[in-house]
């Protein structure tokens, strides 16, 4: 789409007629994906010149490997996109303003970083500080007893662990031109087909709104013939990552079986949780980091399309690699949903080893 093409359909979309007849036709979820598609279409370009305006931009070294200097507010856009669609066309609870607000707060965090650069360590502060705002307000995983204290204390626990965890792994492996944006496209397409299958349109909508906003924005970030124009920033990949998370945890995901409802996120959001795992554990045991702190502050070229990008001498490759490894454990989550608990923990099981087959192939192509 171009960007005349995207204000046109913008420009239709905005009509009351077209938005009542969607919702009478019963595709609301389809007015969400093309309003916040063309939304974001026409502010990604917007924001590029605002970011060389405000000289927003990101500048080679570290573990980046483009070659200049590229604007940043991608991310931006994408959130203007994606609140504006939801603002337009659904009612909103109280949990749900929790989760976009803590997402617009964690954006901002991210975009003062983007802009002048802070401290890793009161970003982490932020978003964990939000996350027990959203306990508070009840969202919070159910994987243990909620009627112990012990139970709750884990819950809580693993849900920092979650979605503070997930948002700095989209923040991580957005490293190539189109990566994080695709994987957040493929992973909010998987959620909205599991709220459809378990009749959570709201859910939906919220996934589709995502998906729609980093469609738009991908044209900019995906170029075939030229690299990327602009990118998501850390702004986009905090946002979006911690939405998504976010969402995983305020979704039910299936009736049957808390195993089943524990796999299927796990599987969707399995490339991003594998990477974090992966070089978490690498640098630790290469002695890279011995402290929380060094943690934090590390910066390598040693994530999962680093090292695929070693192995296959091309980015795009690598980009495609990863894009195909996320839609292939996300449609086992979709299998996910009549199986028996059992088939949830050997689906489990499989992707763990379909990454374990991966990372020899890119240890092996690393060596030689």
């Amino acid at each position: 789409m171009t960007w005349y093409g995207a204000v046109f359909t913008l420009g239709i979309l905005l009509l009351p007629y077209s938005r009542n007849y969607f919702i009478e036709v019963g595709v609301r979820w389809l007015y969400i994906l093309l309003f916040s598609l063309s939304l974001s279409a026409v502010l990604t370009p917007i924001m590029r010149m605002i970011a060389l305006k405000l000289e927003i931009v990101d500048i080679p070294g570290g573990r980046k490997i483009h070659e200049k200097s590229t604007p940043l507010l991608g991310g931006l856009a994408i959130l203007i996109a994606f609140n504006t669609a939801l603002l337009f066309n659904m009612i909103l609870d109280n949990k749900m303003i929790v989760l976009l607000s803590g997402g617009v707060i964690v954006a901002l965090i991210s975009l003062a970083d983007d802009w002048k650069e802070i401290s890793a360590k009161i970003k982490l502060f932020v978003q964990i500080c939000v996350v027990l705002v959203m306990v508070h307000f009840g969202i919070v995983l159910n994987l243990f007893p909620l009627n112990t204290m012990w139970g709750y204390l884990l819950n809580v626990l693993f849900t920092i662990f979650w979605i503070v965890g997930l948002t700095n792994a989209m923040n991580f492996i957005d490293g190539m031109d189109g990566l994080a944006a695709g994987i957040a496209t493929i992973i909010a397409v998987f959620i909205g087909i599991v709220a459809y299958q378990t009749e959570q349109p709201f859910m939906g909508w919220i996934a589709i709104a995502m998906a729609g906003s980093c469609l738009g924005f991908l044209p900019f970030n995906l170029g075939f013939k030229n690299p990327a124009s602009i990118y998501l920033g850390d702004t986009g990949s905090t946002f979006v990552g911690f939405v998504l998370a976010a969402l995983a945890i305020k979704g039910n995901w299936a009736d049957n079986s808390r195993i089943v409802s524990f796999s299927a996120p796990v599987l969707i959001f399995w490339v991003l949780i594998y990477d974090m795992t992966y070089i978490t554990v690498e640098r630790i045991v290469t002695g890279k980091v011995k402290t929380v702190r060094e943690w934090i502050d590390y910066v390598g070229t040693d994530h999962i399309h680093h090292r695929l990008y070693a192995l296959l001498g091309d980015r795009r490759k690598a980009v495609f690699f990863i894009y195909f490894l996320c839609a292939t454990l996300g449609i086992s989550a979709i299998a996910l949903r009549y199986a028996r608990p059992i088939d949830g923990i050997l689906l489990v099981i499989q992707a763990f080893l379909i990454t374990i087959i991966v990372s020899i192939a890119e240890y092996s192509g690393r060596k030689r």
